[in-house]
């Protein structure tokens, strides 16, 4: 039987610290329109990602972040995997919403809060691209994002930030808006990081709420190993790694990698292939 990976406490909620991420499994791979196609062809029905899914729940790994409610065949793998396993898995959804200052636009918004509370989410985040719209620098606030998290907790969910900007968690802390976590991207290669990587750093931990840090192979720009050793390193013992994998086999790495670090040892991992490799690297 495989080790249970740690877990944290998120708005009550027991969370493990790795969360399965979904860009590698929906065909959002931040390098190319061929790369994406690759993936969606790859994953074109429910049964195509249980695989992967039932790596993750090996682990314990059984909660996912993604635009679930806005992506039926995201949710029907999500169906088929707990029917198939017997196993829970919580949603972090993070739908897109109309943000707009009016009646009817607000009226679209707490449509879409809904329909996340419908498919079973567990936590709402209102996604980067829509809360973003509200961020108002000179004031230092997040403009009319208490309505919309009222709407959250009205739902029945707990509510939270996809936070790209990282001045959001600053406003949200400093204005205390009702959060129960934040998503941000955080890698060692500064990868759609807005500020330099240091600066993000010290933001998340001095965090008021645990964060969920996504992106932490810059979408293939940097290794596992690299990536992996990075994040956990500076994050703290309430924070999560979002980690993406497209086969069972990268799971069973990624996690090997991320227990290896947090237990501070070297990962039990084959070498990898090379027609020409170096003799010093055929030994372990």
């Amino acid at each position: 039987m495989s080790k249970i990976f740690p877990r944290t406490t998120v708005g009550g909620v027991s969370l493990p610290r790795i969360l399965i991420g979904t860009n590698w499994l929906l065909g959002y791979s931040h390098r190319s329109s061929a790369a994406d196609a690759g993936i969606k062809d790859r994953y074109q029905k429910k049964e195509d990602f249980y695989p992967v899914f039932e790596a993750y729940l090996e682990y314990g790994i059984d909660a996912i972040m993604g635009p679930v409610s806005t992506t039926p065949i995201c949710l029907e793998a999500i169906k088929y995997a707990e029917e198939k396993s017997g196993k829970k898995i919580i949603i972090i959804d993070t739908p897109i919403m109309n943000v707009d200052d009016s009646a009817s636009a607000r009226a679209e918004a707490e449509k879409v809060i809904k329909h996340s509370d419908e498919i079973g989410s567990t936590f709402c985040l209102i996604h980067h691209s829509s809360m973003e719209q509200l961020v108002n620098k000179n004031l230092g606030k997040i403009v009319r994002l208490p309505d919309y998290l009222s709407m959250i907790r009205d739902a029945g969910l707990l509510p939270g930030l996809s936070a790209h900007m990282p001045e959001a968690i600053l406003y949200c802390d400093a204005n205390g808006y009702d959060v129960e976590t934040y998503i941000q991207i955080f890698n060692c290669m500064g990868f759609l990081m807005q500020i330099e990587i240091e600066s993000v750093a010290r933001i998340i931990n001095n965090a008021k709420k645990p964060v969920m840090t996504i992106k932490p192979f810059a979408a293939g720009r940097t290794t596992p190993f690299v990536g992996l050793n990075f994040n956990w390193s500076v994050i703290r013992d309430c924070d999560m790694i979002t980690v993406g994998a497209t086969t069972a086999a990268e799971v069973h790495e990624d996690v090997e990698i991320s227990f290896a670090a947090l237990e501070r040892r070297f990962p039990d991992l084959a070498a990898r292939s090379s027609p020409a490799k170096q003799e010093i690297l055929r030994h372990k």
